[in-house]
């Protein structure tokens, strides 16, 4: 690997933690901004629920790829090549006047986002080590934990006083000063380049089953759950999951290196990050029912989020100190019961607006305080134990979990309320799509109790050594 350890500086730190934040200023804020672009544009709902997903769902769906890519090619040039298609990405939806722009700008922010996720937590490794590895993660979190919370004020107050168009503007900003930061940043890459060809057979499987099950849920109700196009759907979506496990398994070069997940913790933090993202996700019902319900701009609605904000990024580094004092595992299981209770707290939509409100608020701040828990001990239980010639790809897949976690949050919740709302009160469908977070909650605490070890992650104290050792 190229450049030695703790070379790394607070210049580049903010460099990578700007470059994270262009992901979720123009993924978090699209949730805050459907009724003005759908008032905007002309576009039907359900175009624009699949508009934001999109972008979750094609960082999923090639952040794999990236993630090794980065480990080959350099670890500094994917971030500056995510950062570029970023700006392409702005740009096409600033000048979109319809649907369609709109959706390949979404695209091509979500393959942004794959290049950038994985290759800026290979830097934070290759750069830092120890207890600096943790800090220096906890404020990469800043960027991809905090970073929604924050990016929904920003844009909300963007879109309400300057127009939606400008949150892009802002964004090509905010990534044009990250490349500049990085710019004198060492590159970094595996000694060991993999002789492998890059399996096409897999990458290709894996998109069709990731857009046919993401088709499913977005779109299921518009096709009808029983009609020949779902039903064939879903036995496309089931048929490519056995093919591609089938034929992956017998490669030597894989997708996903499913070698990567005989770690029990790697796996732990993988599935239940794409958990917790699903629970974090619902927050797109509960900002689309303030704004329709009870009448509530972008940015008041973004102001609801000030207390979410600070608390993720206060408890970022609690999280990393109870990592350290008390392994991963008590404050992962911990984070995830306190952020599903925060969300679940939206769902009390037969409360009058005031008191409403008020519950919201807290919610969302309750939310924020285990989001910000959960980040630095999971996210450094997925990297710890990895080569560093594999920490690209490993990162891509723990960063796969997060994009395609959101993406199928938004769609599970976004196609109960849309249900619900077609043929009763919209605030009894808003209920049921937030507590849809109750599920990912359960299956999450499950994970990471048969996972994740006690002291996994925790400091270990220095061991004293026998003078006879020393001779």
């Amino acid at each position: 690997m190229m450049g030695g350890k703790n070379q790394g500086t607070n210049t580049f730190i903010v460099g990578i933690v700007l470059a994270v934040l262009t992901f979720w200023l123009f993924a978090q804020s699209m949730i805050n901004i459907i009724p003005a672009i759908q008032k905007d544009l002309g576009v039907s709902l359900g175009t624009l629920n699949i508009a934001t997903s999109l972008t979750s769902l094609f960082s999923g769906l090639f952040i794999v790829a990236a993630g090794g890519i980065s480990d080959r090619a350099g670890r500094k040039k994917l971030t500056y090549i995510g950062l570029i298609l970023s700006i392409i990405g702005c740009l096409l939806i600033i000048f979109s006047q319809s649907a369609t722009l709109l959706i390949i700008g979404r695209m091509i922010q979500g393959i942004s986002a794959a290049c950038i996720m994985p290759a800026t937590i290979a830097l934070v490794k290759a750069a830092f080590d120890g207890k600096d590895r943790q800090r220096a993660l906890s404020y990469w979190s800043f960027g991809s934990w905090g970073g929604g919370g924050l990016t929904t004020l920003v844009g909300g107050a963007i879109a309400t006083y300057m127009g939606w168009r400008w949150i892009f503007v802002v964004s090509i900003g905010i990534a044009l000063l990250s490349m500049l930061l990085l710019k004198n940043i060492e590159e970094s890459k595996a000694d060991e380049q993999s002789k492998g060809k890059f399996d096409l057979t897999g990458f290709f499987l894996f998109i069709i089953m990731m857009l046919m099950i993401n088709m499913i849920v977005t779109r299921g109700q518009d096709f009808g759950w029983t009609s020949p196009l779902t039903l064939s759907l879903i036995g496309g979506a089931i048929a490519t999951i056995v093919i591609f496990f089938a034929v992956e398994r017998k490669k030597k070069n894989q997708f996903i290196e499913f070698s990567l997940f005989k770690t029990k913790a790697y796996t732990g933090a993988v599935v239940s990050n794409f958990l917790q993202n699903g629970i974090a996700a619902t927050v797109v019902v509960a900002n689309t029912y303030i704004q329709l319900a009870r009448g509530f701009t972008p940015f008041q609605t973004g102001l609801l989020t000030i207390g979410n904000v600070i608390a993720v990024l206060v408890m970022i580094r609690v999280g990393e100190k109870m990592l350290q004092k008390m392994g991963a595992r008590k404050p992962m299981i911990l984070s995830t019961f306190i952020a599903t209770l925060g969300m679940s707290m939206t769902a009390m939509t037969f409360l009058p607006d005031l008191i409403y409100i008020i519950v919201v608020f807290a919610g969302f701040l309750i939310s924020g305080i285990g989001l910000g828990m959960y980040a630095t001990p999971s996210i450094d239980v997925a990297v710890v134990n990895i080569a560093d010639d594999k920490v690209g790809v490993a990162s891509g897949i723990y960063k796969m979990a997060s994009s395609l976690g959101y993406s199928f949050g938004i769609a599970i919740a976004t196609a109960v309320y849309g249900v619900l709302v077609a043929i009763g009160s919209i605030h009894v469908a808003a209920t049921i799509g937030i507590l849809v977070n109750l599920v990912f909650a359960i299956l999450a605490m499950i994970v990471v109790s048969k996972t994740i070890q006690p002291d996994e992650g925790k400091e270990k104290p220095l061991q004293a050594i026998p003078v006879d050792k020393l001779a």
